[in-house]
């Protein structure tokens, strides 16, 4: 009957297990220096942030995009940041934010996760890390506009 096809529409993109090699090859495509660490993972840097590429889950089917705040949040004002992270998190729907005591200081880190079982075409794939790297990117903007004396030194 043809209720539901239009005519000269484009096929369907095929669905593919997400892997380390088809994260590399999108951020490549993209123009983005990367690298790999010793345990495999693919990580690079935006705006002077650093972002890892996980694989999680039993058949690694579950990317991550972990982002860590460039600048520099003394662990004494680790409750400072928790009203701003903590309006981000119910504000938007992405990134995850968080922080974490690291030595001396308190880290701040975003994550984008996405449940990838049943595969996913390289356009999705590419629209996740760009959510991913660049949400990651608001809040920590965010979160130098706010707290300026705490922002990357390259990013005034």
């Amino acid at each position: 009957m043809g209720f539901f096809t239009k005519p000269g529409a484009e096929p369907l993109a095929t669905n593919a297990p997400v892997t380390q090699e088809r994260i590399q090859a999108l951020l490549e495509a993209s123009g983005w220096r990367f690298g790999t660490d010793d345990d495999g993972d693919t990580y690079g840097f935006w705006d002077g942030h650093q972002f890892y590429f996980f694989l999680m889950g039993k058949q690694e089917e579950i990317l991550q995009i972990r982002g860590r705040y460039a600048g520099t949040v003394p662990l004494s004002e680790q409750t400072s940041v928790l009203p701003l992270v903590d309006e981000f998190n119910r504000d938007r729907i992405w990134p995850k934010v968080y922080t974490r005591p690291d030595d001396s200081e308190t880290g701040v880190y975003t994550e984008v996760s996405t449940d990838l079982e049943h595969g996913v075409a390289d356009d999705q794939l590419d629209q996740l890390l760009k959510c991913g790297i660049f949400t990651g990117i608001q809040f920590f903007d965010h979160l130098s506009e706010a707290h300026p004396d705490w922002a990357p030194a390259d990013s005034e």
